[in-house]
């Protein structure tokens, strides 16, 4: 099967480039490699650098806007499945710029659902996010009201209602992904995980907002492996799926931080007030992942930031200041 992959440079999407490819499938890739206006530009390039080693695809640097291109590759390379992940990659990056972030989201967006409309692809994974949600506690199901809080949810269940319309309207086969808080190796440095590792590596504080605030923290390896398997699933077509960890535990930012510090062996903590801009959230629940693709996620949270801090102490470069 022919693939194409927006966003397959990025953290998430060069891992489901990778998977892909192991399963014998073609891929092609299509990323704007921003920095979004925040991250170091040496930070970036090294980490762009060693993504590109890890899958063999051609690496397009194409805007998703750019709808004339979107139909020639759609087109001459015959995609049968196109999985959207280039987006603002969270609410902080999308108040900082949202005129910005709206014309990519949505007007980009649109873009590449056209294209795909014309050029008859078969089906279109779209990559929302658990902030569509709303405020909500443990063992969401997809089925819950969505009730979004702030830019970024609200433009994420958006699209997730234009990828259904153009079902609705006789195009492609869908399926919609809802990961939530992704961690692990080649991430940029601005996420909760990433801040709390590397202060704690440089011995820094870590400020907690919200010490009872919890996050369904997940390994970036499986939540690639859910999208894939999502993709590649006949029974997922129409289908809405978190793809979480959803741990028995449920671990807090103030559980993440205190882990981040022993491992690194070195830090400290403050805890402050909840940051508001969020909704409240908590564990979601994978069974209906579970039963329709076999999804199983394999690295709990403990594993997975030992994995993080051994991915790091190798990288120097990223944390070393």
């Amino acid at each position: 099967m022919k693939y194409l992959v927006t966003g397959g440079s990025g953290f998430i999407g060069h891992n489901v480039v990778r998977i892909l490819e192991s399963q014998g499938h073609e891929c092609y890739v299509i990323d704007t490699e921003t920095d979004y206006g925040f991250i170091p530009k040496a930070e970036l390039d090294y980490l762009i650098a060693n993504r590109h080693k890890r899958f063999n695809a051609k690496v397009r640097k194409i805007d998703i806007r750019d709808t004339e291109f979107l139909n020639t590759i759609i087109r001459t390379y015959e995609i049968d499945t196109v999985i959207h992940l280039a987006s603002f990659p969270r609410q902080k990056v999308v108040e900082q710029n949202p005129l910005l972030a709206s014309d990519v989201m949505s007007n980009g967006l649109i873009s590449l659902l056209e294209a795909s409309r014309k050029n008859n692809v078969k089906k279109f994974v779209y990559i929302s996010s658990s902030m569509v949600y709303g405020d909500f506690t443990a063992d969401v199901l997809e089925a819950h009201t969505c009730r979004p809080q702030g830019q970024y949810g609200i433009m994420k269940l958006m699209g997730e209602k234009l990828v259904e319309d153009y079902h609705r309207l006789g195009a492609f086969d869908y399926t919609i992904i809802r990961p939530s808080a992704v961690y692990g190796e080649w991430d940029v440095e601005d996420r909760v995980v990433s801040k709390f590792m590397t202060m704690a590596m440089r011995g820094e504080t870590l400020k907690v907002k919200g010490a009872d605030e919890v996050l369904d923290f997940t390994y970036v390896e499986d939540t690639a492996m859910g999208i894939v398997l999502a993709a590649t699933n006949d029974r997922a077509s129409g289908q809405v799926y978190n793809i979480t960890r959803s741990d028995d535990k449920q671990y807090t930012l103030k559980d993440a931080a205190e882990l981040a510090i022993s491992i690194a062996g070195r830090g400290d903590l403050i805890v402050a007030d909840r940051d508001l801009s969020f909704p409240k959230r908590g564990r979601l629940s994978i069974m209906k992942a579970q039963r329709d693709l076999g999804y199983t996620p394999k690295v709990n949270v403990e594993e997975g930031f030992q994995r993080y801090y051994d991915w790091y102490s190798k990288n120097p470069v990223l944390w070393l200041r």
